[in-house]
């Protein structure tokens, strides 16, 4: 996923801390970190953070539906995200501007027009290059259900969404794995 600038956005700094926590197989610490600040930011709190905590924190689950809850949140956060018109720059309640840049009108709660009707939020061009991989995660948590209907639409839905992604690493890396789930996914096919 594309990262946006996240100097000056502590619970972007936050989460990554937890992130590097889960990734050097700290589940647990990371498990906590991540429930503290989805507690402070919530269901309503800015899509990005949403998204990437809600991915991250299925990561560390020990039930298989707890994971799919996690992922479920994820995806329901990035399709906000990227659905999201342009120049439609919500704010979360708390006088406080998602589009990250605090302008007068933000500060007011007016509309937010400072970024032209035309423009995109970096976060939303960011969110759907996560759309193929959280598809991925979601056809991999219905396959350990065994629920393999589920399973199969969330597969297609990330071969669907593929084509956002670049011909680079991150690209390459979600190809592949998409690759070896849909090779699962036959090879369970003949158990259902």
């Amino acid at each position: 996923m594309e990262q946006r600038d996240v100097r000056g956005d502590a619970v972007m700094t936050r989460i990554g801390q937890a992130i590097m926590l889960l990734h050097a197989g700290d589940r647990e610490e990371a498990r906590n970190r991540f429930g503290t600040i989805w507690s402070e930011i919530g269901e309503y709190g800015d899509d990005l953070h949403r998204c990437t905590l809600a991915h991250y924190m299925a990561d560390t689950q020990d039930d298989p539906g707890d994971e799919l809850a996690w992922d479920l949140r994820a995806l329901t956060a990035a399709e906000g995200l990227a659905e999201r018109p342009a120049g439609d720059h919500r704010h979360d309640g708390r006088d406080r501007c998602d589009c990250h840049d605090g302008c007068d009108e933000c500060r007011r709660g007016d509309a937010c027009g400072a970024h032209g009707a035309s423009s995109e939020r970096p976060d939303a061009s960011a969110v759907r290059t996560f759309l193929p991989s959280l598809h991925l995660n979601l056809a991999a948590d219905y396959l350990k259900l065994q629920r393999f209907e589920a399973a199969r639409l969330h597969l297609d839905r990330a071969w669907d969404a593929v084509g956002v992604l670049e011909d680079d690493g991150y690209g390459d890396r979600v190809r592949t794995a998409i690759g070896r789930m849909e090779q699962r996914m036959r090879g369970s096919a003949a158990g259902p």
